[in-house]
């Protein structure tokens, strides 16, 4: 299926070049010329109105209220109507770049402080959004806790582009053509992967609540999520079983280029603790000061607790000294015996454990659990001898599924790139699709014998 998608080295490159000036693009085109961001666009920060997120809670409605990475919330009025490029203003994505910087809005919305709001003056937004998103723009954000790029800052940066918006417009409708076969293929992909983590997520679901014994006797959990479970089964509440502790809120300010590191929701992963798309720090005399106790040990179980990644369980391997920031807690046994604990990470991936959580979660912005709320999560224990089994039962499967889950992000990741290196190609110069056209669409068989 990977070899299916689209290539640049289709397409031929332009007759003759010239040196652009432009470190970012050296060379574009005999014919394109250089601009600025601001000679091609207008500015509409000035109309932005920021709402805080207890007056978007009194003001829920049908509207979007955009922030510097997409929609955030919605409510009950908008102040702009029509499609604009959204660029994020601030925020570690502007490092990071985990979701693209431009983006279109379009319809009735509102949008905060933290998206620069531009409006193409020629009207071709896509084709100027996609250029956007392949410049560097590294060199130019202020800040490293809280990273900004400034609006003078975005005006000024060079843009190169074919001077007529015929050209523009056929670059434009070529990647719309294109990215949509792409997005088609990684589409596939990705519905596969939910597949398998479906299948995955059942198989421990059903392991830690009804065991691996299919003729065991069963008894009521008492508990509406557990149903029933093995007869020689335990239950009992989590805070009974394991230790918890919050991480404390952190402030912006408090945040710095090195120091003590500091495990945010965003770094829990199913893979693991992973640190290449965020990075926080404290000084380490301020973690000496106020923030020891929050120390992780290897060993001890992370879960996030909000947002959208909330559920996410991982353990913590790393010999470095890091501590928690709100809204991830760590759980570790209250008696020395770590059998318990691996069980207990099996029971917090759960459907059983998810549906305790999901109940007991607070707030409609950005839905959270503590420690009080997973302490009185029922959880079904079946003897150490059976933990052990169970344990190696799930481990064995996981990897069964987790073989053909890697394969499939790994074409996603290879047909993301692909797509990533088809639009800087055309928006640079360094493919001619003027002469593009549609590939006429084949006959569906269906259709033919009608």
């Amino acid at each position: 299926m990977v070899n299916r998608v689209v290539s640049e080295s289709r397409y031929n490159a332009y007759p003759e070049y010239k040196e652009s000036g432009v470190d970012d693009f050296p060379q574009i085109p005999l014919h394109w010329v250089v601009g600025r961001v601001k000679f091609v666009t207008d500015n509409l920060d000035k109309f932005r109105i920021p709402l805080s997120s207890e007056e978007r809670g009194k003001r829920q409605g049908k509207y979007p209220y955009y922030g510097a990475s997409g929609v955030i919330d919605y409510v009950d009025d908008y102040i702009f109507e029509g499609e604009t490029i959204l660029y994020g203003e601030d925020g570690a994505n502007l490092l990071a770049r985990s979701t693209p910087l431009a983006f279109l809005a379009d319809g009735k919305y509102w949008v905060n402080n933290h998206a620069h709001i531009l409006k193409a003056k020629d009207r071709i937004n896509r084709y100027w959004a996609r250029s956007l998103n392949n410049i560097d723009i590294a060199p130019l954000v202020s800040g490293s806790a809280q990273p900004k790029l400034t609006a003078e800052a975005l005006g000024n940066l060079p843009v190169v582009y074919p001077p007529t918006e015929s050209e523009r417009i056929k670059i434009t409708n070529f990647l719309d053509h294109e990215t949509a076969k792409i997005d088609t293929l990684i589409e596939e992909q990705q519905s596969l992967i939910r597949l398998l983590k479906e299948k995955r997520q059942a198989l421990i679901s059903h392991a830690v609540t009804k065991g691996l014994n299919p003729n065991a006797p069963m008894k009521d959990s008492g508990v509406e999520w557990l149903g029933e479970v093995p007869e020689h089964w335990r239950v009992t509440k989590l805070g009974q079983l394991a230790f918890m502790q919050e991480g404390p809120g952190l402030r912006t300010w408090q945040f710095k280029d090195d120091g003590t590191r500091v495990i945010c929701v965003t770094n829990i992963t199913e893979d693991g603790i992973n640190f290449s798309k965020l990075e926080k720090f404290i000084s380490t005399d301020e973690y000496k000061e106020s923030y020891q106790h929050f120390t992780v040990n290897k060993g001890d179980i992370l879960l996030s607790s909000s947002g959208n990644s909330w559920g996410k369980v991982a353990t913590y391997e790393g010999s470095e000294k890091v501590i928690l920031n709100t809204s991830t807690i760590r759980l570790n046994e209250l008696q020395h015996k770590p059998l318990v604990l691996d069980y207990i990470q099996l029971f917090l991936q759960s459907e059983a454990c998810r549906e305790q959580l999901g109940v007991a979660m607070t707030g409609s912005c950005q839905p959270n659990f503590g420690p009080t709320h997973l302490k009185e999560a029922k959880t079904p224990i079946p003897p150490e001898d059976e933990q052990v089994e169970i344990s190696r039962f799930i481990a064995a499967q996981k990897q069964q599924f987790n073989q053909p889950i890697e394969a499939c992000e790994q074409a996603v990741e290879f047909m993301q790139e692909r797509r990533t290196a088809l639009i800087s190609a055309a928006v640079t110069g360094k493919i001619d699709v003027r002469d593009w056209q549609p590939a006429k669409q084949k006959e569906h068989p269906a259709e033919a014998t009608a």
